[in-house]
Protein backbone atom coordinates (compact mmCIF):
# COMPACT_ATOMS: atom_id res chain seq x y z
CA UNK A 1 0.00 0.00 0.00
CA UNK A 2 1.59 3.89 -0.80
CA UNK A 3 0.81 4.97 2.38
CA UNK A 4 3.38 2.07 3.75
CA UNK A 5 5.65 2.79 1.14
CA UNK A 6 5.80 6.54 2.34
CA UNK A 7 6.26 5.56 6.06
CA UNK A 8 9.57 3.10 4.97
CA UNK A 9 10.71 6.13 3.14
CA UNK A 10 10.45 8.62 5.96
CA UNK A 11 12.32 5.78 8.08
CA UNK A 12 15.18 5.35 6.20
CA UNK A 13 15.63 9.26 5.15
CA UNK A 14 15.66 9.23 9.37
CA UNK A 15 17.94 6.95 9.22
CA UNK A 16 20.24 8.38 6.12
CA UNK A 17 19.90 11.71 8.05
CA UNK A 18 21.27 10.27 11.27
CA UNK A 19 24.46 8.70 9.40
CA UNK A 20 24.97 11.97 7.87
CA UNK A 21 25.26 13.52 11.13
CA UNK A 22 27.46 11.19 12.51
CA UNK A 23 29.70 11.43 9.63
CA UNK A 24 30.77 14.71 11.15
CA UNK A 25 31.64 13.69 14.60
CA UNK A 26 35.31 14.17 14.99
CA UNK A 27 36.69 10.28 16.59
CA UNK A 28 40.27 10.57 15.67
CA UNK A 29 40.41 9.73 11.91
CA UNK A 30 40.55 12.70 9.28
CA UNK A 31 37.43 12.69 7.24
CA UNK A 32 36.30 15.57 4.93
CA UNK A 33 33.01 15.16 6.41
CA UNK A 34 34.33 16.63 9.81
CA UNK A 35 34.92 19.70 8.21
CA UNK A 36 32.82 19.79 4.76
CA UNK A 37 29.42 21.38 5.73
CA UNK A 38 31.07 24.13 7.88
CA UNK A 39 30.09 27.32 7.00
CA UNK A 40 32.65 29.81 5.74
CA UNK A 41 31.77 33.65 5.37
CA UNK A 42 33.10 33.75 1.63
CA UNK A 43 32.88 37.53 0.52
CA UNK A 44 30.26 38.23 2.74
CA UNK A 45 27.91 35.23 1.76
CA UNK A 46 27.34 32.20 4.16
CA UNK A 47 29.03 29.49 1.94
CA UNK A 48 29.87 25.53 3.13
CA UNK A 49 33.59 24.91 3.08
CA UNK A 50 32.90 21.98 0.56
CA UNK A 51 32.07 24.03 -2.04
CA UNK A 52 34.78 26.65 -2.04
CA UNK A 53 37.80 24.02 -1.54
CA UNK A 54 38.75 20.80 -1.86
CA UNK A 55 39.32 18.93 1.44
CA UNK A 56 41.30 15.36 1.07
CA UNK A 57 42.60 12.99 3.81
CA UNK A 58 45.85 12.52 2.81
CA UNK A 59 47.03 10.53 5.78
CA UNK A 60 44.65 9.14 8.59
CA UNK A 61 45.66 12.32 11.08
CA UNK A 62 45.84 15.17 8.52
CA UNK A 63 43.30 17.33 6.49
CA UNK A 64 43.79 19.02 3.80
CA UNK A 65 41.75 22.18 2.87
CA UNK A 66 42.64 23.51 -0.86
CA UNK A 67 40.89 26.29 -1.79
CA UNK A 68 39.99 27.08 -5.25
CA UNK A 69 39.92 31.35 -4.70
CA UNK A 70 43.22 31.27 -2.86
CA UNK A 71 42.14 34.95 -1.32
CA UNK A 72 39.80 32.73 0.80
CA UNK A 73 42.17 31.17 3.21
CA UNK A 74 41.97 33.62 5.94
CA UNK A 75 38.11 33.07 5.93
CA UNK A 76 38.27 29.18 5.93
CA UNK A 77 41.02 29.11 8.87
CA UNK A 78 38.40 31.66 11.19
CA UNK A 79 35.44 29.71 9.96
CA UNK A 80 37.40 26.30 11.01
CA UNK A 81 38.74 28.11 13.97
CA UNK A 82 34.94 29.00 15.29
CA UNK A 83 33.41 25.58 14.60
CA UNK A 84 33.76 23.74 18.08
CA UNK A 85 35.24 20.94 16.34
CA UNK A 86 38.56 21.79 18.78
CA UNK A 87 40.49 21.85 15.14
CA UNK A 88 43.34 24.10 14.93
CA UNK A 89 44.18 24.96 10.98
CA UNK A 90 47.58 25.86 10.08
CA UNK A 91 47.83 27.97 6.75
CA UNK A 92 50.49 28.13 4.29
CA UNK A 93 50.63 29.45 1.14
CA UNK A 94 47.77 28.06 -0.75
CA UNK A 95 46.09 25.67 1.49
CA UNK A 96 45.19 24.90 5.29
CA UNK A 97 46.27 22.16 7.08
CA UNK A 98 44.53 20.37 9.91
CA UNK A 99 46.00 17.94 12.39
CA UNK A 100 43.63 15.95 13.71
CA UNK A 101 44.30 15.64 17.95
CA UNK A 102 43.94 12.39 19.77
CA UNK A 103 40.81 12.30 22.10
CA UNK A 104 40.80 12.42 25.43
CA UNK A 105 38.42 10.72 27.34
CA UNK A 106 36.47 13.09 28.64
CA UNK A 107 35.64 14.26 24.66
CA UNK A 108 34.90 10.80 24.16
CA UNK A 109 31.98 10.84 26.56
CA UNK A 110 30.97 14.20 25.64
CA UNK A 111 31.22 12.32 22.06
CA UNK A 112 28.76 9.47 23.36
CA UNK A 113 26.35 11.95 25.21
CA UNK A 114 26.26 13.32 21.71
CA UNK A 115 25.21 9.59 20.16
CA UNK A 116 22.22 9.80 22.56
CA UNK A 117 21.14 12.85 21.93
CA UNK A 118 21.14 12.18 18.06
CA UNK A 119 19.66 8.91 18.72
CA UNK A 120 17.03 10.33 20.72
CA UNK A 121 16.61 12.80 18.11
CA UNK A 122 16.10 9.98 15.32
CA UNK A 123 13.39 8.66 17.47
CA UNK A 124 11.35 11.57 17.44
CA UNK A 125 11.37 11.88 14.06
CA UNK A 126 10.22 7.86 13.59
CA UNK A 127 7.45 8.37 15.95
CA UNK A 128 6.64 11.52 14.28
CA UNK A 129 6.30 9.82 10.70
CA UNK A 130 4.32 7.23 12.73
CA UNK A 131 1.56 9.82 13.97
CA UNK A 132 1.55 10.84 10.92
CA UNK A 133 0.84 7.32 8.72
CA UNK A 134 -1.51 6.51 11.58
CA UNK A 135 -3.72 9.66 10.94
CA UNK A 136 -3.74 8.74 7.15
CA UNK A 137 -4.53 5.32 8.12
CA UNK A 138 -7.55 6.75 10.41
CA UNK A 139 -8.64 9.13 7.50
CA UNK A 140 -9.20 6.49 5.04
CA UNK A 141 -10.37 4.00 7.52
CA UNK A 142 -13.64 6.83 8.31
CA UNK A 143 -13.55 7.29 4.54
CA UNK A 144 -14.55 3.60 4.36
CA UNK A 145 -11.49 3.19 1.53
CA UNK A 146 -10.26 0.44 3.77
CA UNK A 147 -11.74 -2.23 6.01
CA UNK A 148 -10.70 -2.47 9.70
CA UNK A 149 -9.24 -5.76 9.14
CA UNK A 150 -6.74 -3.85 6.68
CA UNK A 151 -6.49 -1.42 8.97
CA UNK A 152 -5.41 -3.32 11.90
CA UNK A 153 -3.04 -4.99 8.99
CA UNK A 154 -1.27 -2.03 8.29
CA UNK A 155 -1.18 -0.61 11.75
CA UNK A 156 0.69 -4.24 12.40
CA UNK A 157 3.00 -3.79 9.15
CA UNK A 158 4.13 -0.01 10.60
CA UNK A 159 4.78 -1.18 14.40
CA UNK A 160 7.08 -3.78 12.51
CA UNK A 161 8.89 -1.44 10.20
CA UNK A 162 9.46 0.84 13.25
CA UNK A 163 10.83 -2.17 14.81
CA UNK A 164 13.48 -2.78 12.13
CA UNK A 165 14.24 0.76 12.10
CA UNK A 166 14.66 1.18 15.73
CA UNK A 167 16.98 -1.89 15.16
CA UNK A 168 19.31 -0.30 12.69
CA UNK A 169 19.44 2.99 14.30
CA UNK A 170 20.72 1.11 18.11
CA UNK A 171 23.28 -0.89 15.50
CA UNK A 172 24.41 2.01 13.85
CA UNK A 173 25.12 4.13 17.55
CA UNK A 174 26.78 1.26 18.72
CA UNK A 175 28.70 0.79 15.58
CA UNK A 176 29.72 4.52 16.64
CA UNK A 177 30.24 4.25 19.78
CA UNK A 178 32.37 1.28 19.57
CA UNK A 179 34.05 3.51 16.91
CA UNK A 180 34.66 6.07 19.42
CA UNK A 181 35.93 3.71 22.08
CA UNK A 182 38.85 1.94 19.84
CA UNK A 183 40.36 5.85 18.69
Amino acid sequence: MELLEKFKNRLSETEKSLKSELSALRIGRATPAMVENIVVDYYEVKTPLKQIASISAPEPKVLIVEPWDKNALSAIEKAILASNLGLSPAVNKNAIRIVIPQLTEERRNSFIKILGANLEEAKIKIRSSRDESMKELNNLFDAKKITEDEKFKMKEKIQAAIDEANANLGKIINDKEREIKEN
